[in-house]
This record gives C-alpha cells, structure tokens and sequence, in this order.
C-alpha cells in the first residue's frame, strides 16, 4: 500500500447548541471529495479530537466512514494507543494517523520502539505523526528511516515546522514503499518538487480542487509546456492562503472562513480554543 495525493483532516462542526452536526459533516466530507481530495482523515488534530466525547468520536467516524465506503475513498482516523488502534478493525479504515508519544520526549529509541509496540498489535496500518511543535520529540531522517522499515508502518504525516537538513536527507532517498506526506501546510510546495508523495492538509478545506491539483502537478511523469512554472506559481499562492488559515490556532481561521461561506453552521471551537479573531478570516477570505 502507497498513500498518495490529498487527504483532508476533517472539523467537527457544530451546532447552534453546540453538538456536532452530523449533516454538515457529511456535506463538508462530499465536497471535498468532489472538488478532487483522495481520501479524509477523521479525528485529527484539526477536528478538536481531545475535546470530543467518546460518544461524538463514534458519531464522527460512523459519518466519515460512511462517506469514504459510499465513494470508494480511502479513510484515515487518528488513534494513538493499543485501545483506540484495535477499534479500528473492520471499520473500513485504510491507516491510523498515529502522534509520536507527546510531552514525555521518549528520545528516538523510544518512539522507534512505541511505534513497533503498536504496528505489532494494530489491526490497520500506522502512519507516522511526526509534529515536534506540539510533541516536544524531534525525529531525524534515520530515525524515519527505522520506522518506515517496521512491518505495518507505511508513512508519514511530515511537519517538522519546515523544510529540514533532515527532510532533505528522507527525501533523497526515499524509504521503499513509505508515504512521506506533507504536514506543514504553508512548505507543502517545496516539499512536493522534492518528492512527497502528496499531503495531509487542513487548509484543503478552502481552495481543496487548488490543493488536489498542486499535489496532481509535482507528481505527473509528464510534464507539459509551462506546467512547472504553474505548479510553482500555484505552490506561491496557496502557501499564502495556508499561512492566513494558520494566523491563528488551527481550526478556528478555517471554521471562521467555512461560516463566512455557508458550509457549517456555526464558526464556533471548544475551550481551550477561542474563536478567531474577524480580522484573521477576513485577510483569510481575500486570499481564498
């Protein structure tokens, strides 16, 4: 299994009274598969996963998951440990988006053998997580290198905060049949002309046919007159639009630029998030 192009990171929108609506999940789930998005990703980061009910989780991924089977697409689901990974198991679930273990910073040796502990038990493959930013833990190329060789570890969900010597380093050689997909929104231009094998992006959830054909640009074997030039101008543009959507804490800009539209019903997030500032969507809508 290789995992290519654009996945989306779904929100969890919410209702006037503050539950998840079903119904705009759904619809969001549609719309970005037909402007062009590969696959989804259900309870990720983006989707305020921490501050869901174990109850609105299940309500998340039965409407995600249904919307991938109808159309044929492949589905991840963020899950972290033994408990959430094994139920996970025939749920029409291609990965797992696994975090490297946060704030305990467990060293490389470490996280190797976490990931190890949990590709051996889990009943779908493991993508990597790797987020320093918000882990603590920092991986190197051979560290990478190490993960992608362990049996049910098929990639990477990059986000270094960059483009690193140890990014550059992955990507000149590649691991075999390991997905190295890019996580840093606002670098995932660079990061595609070096190799990446697509994205998973939460800014996708604005402009996501321009996302779709980004990845579909950098990774044609036949390259057009004036493709490259319009890969990289289309890589400048959107790289804004992702820096705008991340001006604030992520999802609040997106949900704000979501409502402004019409597509969810209201713009609010869940403590610890607040909602962003007007301002912020705004700058975000002009770039839209």
């Amino acid at each position: 299994m290789m995992l290519t192009g654009l996945f989306v990171p779904l929100i969890t929108p919410f209702d006037g009274e503050g539950g998840v609506d079903g119904s705009a999940l759904e619809g969001l789930a549609h719309s970005f598969l037909d402007a062009g998005a590969g696959g989804l990703v259900a309870l990720g980061t983006t989707s305020e996963v921490s501050a869901l009910t174990p109850g609105e989780r299940g309500v998340v991924l039965e409407v995600v998951a249904g919307v991938c089977r109808d159309r044929g697409h492949p589905l991840l689901v963020g899950a972290d440990s033994p408990g959430a990974l094994a139920s996970l198991g025939g749920k029409n679930v291609l990965a797992a988006l696994t975090v490297v273990p946060p704030f305990v910073r467990p060293g490389e040796a470490g996280v190797i053998a976490h990931f190890r502990a949990l590709a051996a038990a889990s009943p779908v493959p493991l993508v990597v997580y790797d987020v320093p930013a918000r882990t603590g833990q920092p991986l190197s190329a051979a560290a990478l290198r190490e993960l992608a060789a362990i049996p049910g570890v098929v990639g990477v969900k990059h986000a270094p905060g960059g483009i690193t010597a140890d990014t550059v380093a992955l990507l000149a050689d590649p691991p075999p049949n390991f997905a190295v997909l890019g996580g840093d929104d606002a670098f995932l231009g660079p990061l595609l002309a070096m190799g990446a094998a697509g994205a998973i992006t939460a800014s996708a959830h604005c402009a996501t046919d321009r996302y779709a054909r980004l990845i579909d640009a950098w990774r044609t074997d036949a390259w057009g007159e004036g493709v490259l030039d319009d890969a990289r101008a289309l890589g400048n543009t959107l790289s804004r639009l992702s820096t705008a959507l991340f001006a604030a804490p992520n999802p609040t800009v997106i949900k704000g630029v979501l409502h402004a539209e019409g597509r969810i019903p209201t713009p609010d997030v869940r403590l610890p998030l607040l909602p962003a500032d007007p301002a912020l969507v705004a700058a975000a809508l002009t770039l839209r």
